[in-house]
């Protein structure tokens, strides 16, 4: 036998061991708990084309994440000049990203502008104007490139926020794009409850703690009465016997005490009974000074806590809370308080998200698309096999023989990989069979030319395979450079494409450079046969 024959041989051995236990899984049986716990369970992954889901293209309304940091500018603002004693209106942010007040006197002007420098990089004083009584009308303007930056930041930070709640939703291989203009693209392969799914990657998750203005009677409140700073708001309580949602008029400040951007954890809890559940919300350091200063300077009045909008409870505060933690109880289900654990720990997202397409995939296209590519796969690869069978006659058997042991380790690496196959994948791999098929021909054709030239079968080989191993290499390796970038910058789609092709392209020239030159090698230095079957 050749030099390195043994060595090749149980290489080759143990990777098509390694490829059948990693294959097994994916074939449907149920398997035996020995097997999970010792060797590879791991499946192939579909993809949404192939086991239905959800399609999604959202749109992050950045506009919005502008005019919300202008008005917590504005409130930063107004602190900022208190503790300068600056003596101003207070600040009111606008629509056209300004904020407008009046200085009560000409003198403040120097030292606003100062502050405005200094502590509001970006920001500009658009223009002043003095009025009666010696004021100084001042609007101040959001700089473009501020406005620029802040949009990027939106569309990223929803991106991010939005890949986080879906991992946590449990979604396997999402695909989460970003595209043009703020949209992203969204494929949830698998998921069983769409609306779900929809509301909890759309849920702004804006947390607020707001105290309840206790001097008003909310049950006769109207517009007209209600104090400056406050507003009517509504308590939603599920009734026990119906099960319907009931609304309770309340009266809250509209100013938040806080918000939820220091939470850093959140987790589903029940009550001493074990049938409510409620979510607990952890702070850092700096939220839980803030809010054990808030509950200590509000004991026994009442506190609200509101999620975009819509004030979830309001309980008293019986003492003050140090602990760094906080309860939002409500009438919730145990899926609903999930869902909200799940985005409170993701995060608020910057800006609404508006859905601009939604397509539900279902899973009988899958089915259909799964049989008719493994048919065209059985089909094509049937004929390669039969031709090149009838052709190189025995040495088409043994490219035949590389042919088959490829797909098996195509399939594999797909499982071990945990890669997600796609219809465009399917195609990937009945494009890599013709391809393998190419490798080997290349081989052959080799040796024939050998073989004529009168050489012995063991020269011809070591000639054939020697001469077309660069030939097969140089045209591989620049179609592998092309998967590369398909995968690279792909979507969807492309990018199944370009996994099953570079698995495919790798596996190909394994099994036709290493597997069937040691078949031929057997052959040869065992049976020492005057010619070939070729």
């Amino acid at each position: 036998m050749p030099r390195n024959f043994t060595y090749k041989l149980t290489l080759v051995a143990v990777i098509l061991i390694v490829a059948v236990f990693y294959l097994i899984p994916s074939l449907g049986s149920k398997l035996p708990s020995w097997w999970t716990s010792f060797l590879p369970s791991e499946q192939i992954r579909l993809g949404l084309d192939l086991q239905g889901g959800m399609h999604l293209i959202l749109e992050v309304e950045v506009d919005k994440a502008v005019a919300s940091s202008v008005e917590r500018a504005s409130q930063d603002l107004q602190r900022r000049m208190r503790d300068e004693n600056i003596r101003a209106t207070k600040p009111e942010a606008n629509d056209l990203r300004q904020i407008k007040l009046n200085l009560l006197a000409e003198s403040e002007r120097a030292k606003f502008e100062d502050l405005v420098h200094n502590s509001m990089p970006d920001y500009k004083v658009e223009s002043t104007r003095t009025e009666n009584e010696g004021q100084v009308a001042v609007v101040l303007g959001l700089k473009p490139e501020a406005v620029k930056h802040i949009q990027e930041q939106a569309a990223t930070q929803a991106l991010e926020t939005i890949r986080n709640r879906i991992d946590q939703f449990g979604v396997s291989e999402p695909e989460i794009v970003p595209q043009a203009g703020g949209r992203i693209l969204v494929q949830l392969p698998g998921v069983k409850d769409p609306q779900r799914a929809i509301a909890l990657i759309g849920k702004t998750a804006q947390l607020e703690f707001k105290l309840v203005d206790e001097t008003v009677d909310p049950r006769n409140a109207a517009k007209a009465t209600i104090p400056a700073g406050s507003e009517l708001a509504y308590l939603q309580n599920r009734d026990r016997g119906t099960g319907r949602m009931n609304k309770e008029p309340i009266v809250i400040r509209s100013r938040a005490s806080m918000t939820g951007e220091t939470i850093t954890d959140a987790r589903v809890q029940f009550d001493s009974q074990g049938h409510e559940p409620y979510v607990t919300v952890a702070f850092n350091t700096t939220g839980a000074r803030q809010f054990a200063d808030l509950t200590s300077r509000n004991v026994k009045k009442k506190l609200a806590i509101v999620l975009d909008g819509k004030v979830q409870s309001a309980p008293v505060i019986q003492e003050a809370i140090t602990g760094g933690e906080a309860r939002i109880t409500g009438d919730f289900t145990l899926e609903d308080a999930r869902d909200l654990a799940v985005v409170l720990r993701s995060g608020a997202l910057p800006a609404p998200v508006r859905i601009l397409e939604e397509r539900t995939v279902g899973p009988s296209l899958g089915r259909d698309s799964i049989s008719q590519g493994i048919l065209s796969a059985l089909v094509g690869g049937a004929l390669v096999l039969l031709v090149t069978l009838l052709y190189y006659r025995l040495s088409g058997l043994v490219a035949d023989f590389a042919l088959v042991l490829n797909l098996v380790l195509m399939v594999a690496c797909l499982a071990a990989f945990q890669a997600t196959l796609t219809l465009p994948g399917i195609a990937g791999i009945i494009l890599t069979i013709g391809m393998a098929v190419d490798a080997n021909v290349l081989i052959n054709e080799r040796i024939r030319e050998e073989l004529r030239l009168g050489r012995t079968p063991a020269a011809a080989v070591e000639a054939g395979y020697s001469r077309a191993t660069v030939t097969i290499l140089d045209s591989n390796i620049t179609t592998l450079i092309a998967a590369l970038v398909l995968f690279q910058f792909g979507t969807g789609p492309i990018k199944g494409f370009a996994v099953t092709l570079t698995i495919g392209l790798a596996s190909s020239m394994f099994t036709a450079i290493v597997l069937t030159r040691l078949c031929f090698d057997y052959v040869i230095h065992r049976y020492r046969p005057r010619s070939l079957s070729i």
